[in-house]
């Protein structure tokens, strides 16, 4: 098991003599990785505002399901009123999940829905198929008639496939006008312009790996799909060091201030931007709902989870894609 890795932010109710405040978690997959870095910083800030005391947790690296398993207990065992989870094993942490709740916690899912979503009390979280679905229009769009001789790569997250890594694949590919086979996996598409697929950890060392394997297999590709931004990054730099970054379309998932900064000079063609601060926040609030009468968040929407938004950002616009340049993009890196 590696070692876990936790943090506290405390704040404190009331006047002299007051009890200490209510506690809730945020156990996300890396505190390395820029999404989550800025998704903590909103849970510390609405935890503050709302004089609760913040607990967070994080495993060395996106796929390390036991630290997770470790904080939730923990978290348990501390007598916190609900818990903020990205995970990094959507099904295999539905055990643990139910613990919790039958504990009397709120587990509210983040970005990541759990597998089945109703594992969690609620979801907060991106569209992850349609980001992926905008990426793979904009690529689409952008070969124009060369797009059906386009040679593919599929830079996904990890072999045990959790839903975000689903969504953003599958929603890619149908964007791009590929059939889907099951979309509930990816990587059993016969599409012959899918080069292949291989995984990256969401980091950038994985991303260039995964671009090396890739290459090795076919040098002539043209368009790389990729998890998330440092991913993309680290494929970049596989490109640059045979001398094809100029002439391949790079396209991800996150819209932090880095990957926003990427597109403007060109290393990614275009990302779908999230707003991870956001998804924190209205989740601090909706345990602290919680912790105060029991009342658990209702969505409106028709949707089975809460959808904080997405937004495709480019400089080189698609007719028919909606999109804002990186300067605008950069203004909203991340709420």
């Amino acid at each position: 098991m590696n070692k876990l890795l936790a943090t506290t932010a405390v704040a404190f109710l009331g006047l002299s003599g007051a009890a200490v405040a209510d506690t809730v978690c945020l156990i996300t997959k890396t505190d390395t990785n820029p999404f989550f870095v800025k998704m903590k910083e909103g849970a510390e800030a609405k935890a503050t505002e709302l004089g609760m005391t913040l607990k967070s947790f994080a495993g060395k690296i996106d796929g390390d399901h036991e630290t997770q398993v470790a904080a939730i207990e923990t978290c348990i065992a501390d007598g916190a009123k609900g818990i903020l989870l990205t995970a990094s094993d959507t099904s295999s942490i539905t055990g643990s999940v139910k613990q919790a709740r039958d504990a009397g916690l709120l587990v509210i899912a983040l970005d990541t829905p759990l597998d089945p979503i109703d594992a969690a009390d609620a979801t907060f979280a991106t569209d992850n198929f349609l980001a992926g679905e905008l990426i793979g229009k904009w690529a689409l769009g952008t070969l124009g008639a060369e797009a059906a001789n386009a040679k593919i790569a599929m830079l996904d997250l990890g072999v045990s496939q959790p839903s975000v890594d689903v969504l953003r694949d599958q929603g890619f590919l149908q964007g791009f006008g590929i059939d889907l086979a099951d979309p509930n996996k990816w990587g059993d598409e016969t599409d012959p312009r899918i080069v292949g697929n291989d995984v990256t950890a969401g980091n950038e060392e994985g991303g260039r790996k995964a671009m090396e394997n890739l290459l090795a297999k076919d040098p002539m590709i043209n368009v790389v799909y990729t998890i998330n931004e440092p991913a993309a990054a680290g494929a970049y730099e596989a490109l640059k060091s045979i001398g094809r970054e100029k002439d391949v379309l790079i396209v991800s998932v996150d819209g932090g201030c880095p990957g926003v900064a990427n597109v403007r000079d060109g290393v990614i063609g275009a990302t779908s931007q999230q707003y991870p601060l956001l998804m924190a926040s209205k989740g601090v609030e909706a345990i602290a709902a919680w912790a105060k009468d029991g009342t658990k968040p209702t969505n409106t929407e028709g949707k089975n989870f809460f959808d904080t938004g997405v937004t495709l950002i480019t400089n080189t616009p698609v007719e028919g894609v909606d999109s804002i340049d990186a300067a605008k993009g950069a203004e909203l890196c991340w709420g």
